[in-house]
């Protein structure tokens, strides 16, 4: 299997994972009262089911974009300089406008 392929099935589960705390925790601490509304309702595992899937589709896409993005930085030799290079400074010059009217 690719690596690429083996990163992102690790982030998606990573992501998951996440999405699970996080509705936990909403849950838990009956943010905007979704502890009644879940349990209150013949629906409320859709909801609770959706509210977790839908967070974990951000939460994956979110860890694997932060993952691709830092696959540049993972080197490790620092003989090289990942400063840039400065803008020259020069004293400034007086032009002449003419003004047309």
């Amino acid at each position: 299997m690719p690596k690429l392929i083996k990163v992102y099935i690790q982030q998606v589960a990573i992501g998951f994972a996440l999405s699970a705390v996080f509705t936990a925790i909403l849950i838990y601490f009956n943010v905007a009262n979704l502890q009644r509304l879940v349990f209150g309702s013949s629906d409320g595992l859709l909801g609770l089911f959706l509210i977790f899937f839908f967070n974990g589709l951000v939460f994956a896409g979110v860890q694997f974009a932060i993952r691709i993005m830092r696959m540049g930085f993972e080197d490790d030799d620092d003989d090289d300089h990942h400063g840039g290079h400065g803008v020259p400074h020069s004293d400034p010059v007086p032009i002449r406008i003419s003004a047309k009217s």
